[in-house]
């Protein structure tokens, strides 16, 4: 008698009927700015370690969900780049089978101190959020004096 490692599942589909071949991942609750439309100055408390997806469980999901036809990912936050060992998430999340492109979406402050190792891990893109092309502007609506510098 044959072993059956449980039943087929077929592609996602919304309701509508299209297919569900990516998900948005955010690692972490925390961010290195404050900006004015995403959080306050001061005074959020921050999930605990055991309230966030570890990335073993992340890698569980989306090897579950490439499964049933999940291809494409973006990895987001907070800003995810606070998490540590993101190129380490990215390197097994890349040898999922199925998974074709992998998305980060940042604010780039600490996009220098990763951008080779994240190249590296499997990255194929990013997502920078630029609120002004004028530094100062960045810096009030960030506010973080001297965070346009990153960009």
């Amino acid at each position: 008698m044959p072993v059956s490692a449980g039943p087929e599942v077929g592609p996602m589909q919304d309701a509508f009927g299209r297919r569900i071949e990516y998900l948005r991942i955010s690692v972490t609750d925390k961010c290195n700015l404050r900006c004015v439309y995403c959080m306050p100055e001061e005074g959020l408390p921050w999930l605990q370690r055991n309230q966030i997806l570890s990335y073993e469980e992340i890698v569980s999901l989306v090897r579950s969900m490439a499964a049933m036809g999940l291809r494409r990912l973006r990895i987001t936050g907070g800003e995810p780049l606070v998490r540590r060992d993101l190129p380490v998430l990215v390197r097994k999340l890349r040898a999922v089978p199925g998974i074709e492109e992998i998305s980060l979406s940042t604010n780039a402050v600490l996009l220098a101190r990763d951008a080779e190792a994240l190249r590296d891990a499997g990255v194929n893109r990013v997502n920078v959020s630029l609120d002004s092309l004028r530094p100062e502007r960045i810096d009030t609506i960030a506010r973080r004096a001297g965070s346009a510098r990153a960009i």
